[in-house]
């Protein structure tokens, strides 16, 4: 009996270790939170602020426009170049989000469409992003985006 209940013990200790730390609706939140103040910080003109919800790191892997930029510096100059010279071009930009999907307990992968309009690079198109919890709060270490064709 005593082997039986240290099998069933054992056996309890690997799913809860298999099953990982959950995605909670407060997580959900934060990460969807990351989002929107990026959303609000590009409609004042804010790059920097925009910025601040990306990983400051230079294993952040930003792809758009069949490009692949390594780094925060590398992505943040690749805005200020396109951006940077006239906050006013920047225009509006809106998200729609479609699914967050956890990726265990630290990280989501967020899937969505993004319009940008009241600019010269108007446009829209979508994106995935994958959002981690690093020390200084949830931030993006992956963003894949595209254009919608012309």
């Amino acid at each position: 009996m005593r082997a039986i209940r240290s099998l069933v013990a054992l056996l309890g200790s690997l799913a809860a270790c298999a099953a990982g730390p959950r995605f909670t609706a407060s997580e959900r939140a934060a990460v969807l939170d990351v989002l929107e103040r990026q959303r609000q910080a590009w409609n004042r003109g804010d790059l920097a602020a925009y910025m601040a919800g990306y990983a400051r790191t230079p294993d952040l892997v930003f792809t758009s426009g069949a490009k692949i930029r390594r780094g925060w510096d590398e992505a943040f100059a690749a805005y200020q170049q396109r951006y940077g010279a006239d906050r006013a071009g920047m225009g509006q930009l809106v998200f729609e989000i479609l699914q967050v999907q956890p990726a265990g307990g630290d990280a989501a992968i967020v899937l969505g469409r993004w319009r940008l309009s009241e600019t010269p690079q108007a446009g829209s198109g979508v994106f995935s992003v994958i959002v981690e919890r690093r020390a200084e709060g949830w931030r993006i270490i992956h963003d894949h985006t595209s254009s919608d064709p012309p």
